[in-house]
């Protein structure tokens, strides 16, 4: 099953030379994170920017990867997780480009898909923005990599406390897996010197020249 996605080719003559994939948070939607596009400045990159597969409970133009009310948490996740792992799968043959040169990042929520996905895919990158680990997410026996993970936090986030990003922090580290960790003085939002890291660690992942 496909995704509904915004699809940004690179703005040069050239064959992308890495894949980004950007996960927005609980209640955006594509739009809103492919708005950051022009910041990034990563001409020769191609961007995806895909759409979560549920409505959004409260918002007519929002999508949620599942649903983050007490009285549902975490429904739709198992749904949401192999969705977007057969669609990410079946990138290389759309795009020409493999997952050894795809980049998963998103925000919030998003940011919990990329590292709920992480370790089952054989990408290049991870960017966690804002984001936190499913309970049980590293748990899994079928990790297939270690793939370099950027993470970035706000110190004052109201919405997913910054000791998410610790912890997660810790146990990617457990793992073996290589982690580069920032903490901002900010709330629950994207500021510009975090997309400057992620243009630097896209960059370094992918060896673009």
């Amino acid at each position: 099953m496909s995704l509904q996605v915004i699809d940004i080719p690179p703005s040069t003559s050239q064959p992308p030379a890495a894949l980004i994939v950007c996960l927005h948070g609980w209640g955006a939607n594509a739009e809103d994170v492919a708005s950051l596009f022009p910041f990034f400045q990563l001409p020769n990159c191609q961007f995806i920017f895909p759409n979560a597969p549920f409505p959004h409970i409260s918002s007519p133009i929002g999508r949620q990867w599942y649903d983050l009310r007490p009285e549902n948490m975490y429904e739709g996740l198992v749904e949401s997780r192999q969705k977007l792992k057969d669609w990410l799968q079946s990138l290389e043959s759309s795009t020409g480009v493999p997952l050894s040169r795809t980049i998963l990042s998103g925000f919030s929520q998003g940011g919990a898909m990329t590292l709920d996905l992480g370790l089952k895919l054989p990408l290049a990158g991870l960017v966690c923005m804002s984001g936190y680990l499913h309970p049980g997410a590293l748990e899994q026996e079928d990790s297939t990599s270690l793939a370099p993970t950027l993470i970035m936090h706000g110190k004052q986030d109201e919405v997913v406390p910054l000791a998410a990003a610790i912890k997660a922090k810790a146990e990617l580290e457990s793992l073996g897996v290589g982690v580069d960790y920032h903490e901002f003085d900010m709330g629950h939002e994207i500021r510009p010197q975090m997309l400057n890291l992620f243009q630097n660690f896209v960059i370094y992942t992918t060896q673009e020249e």
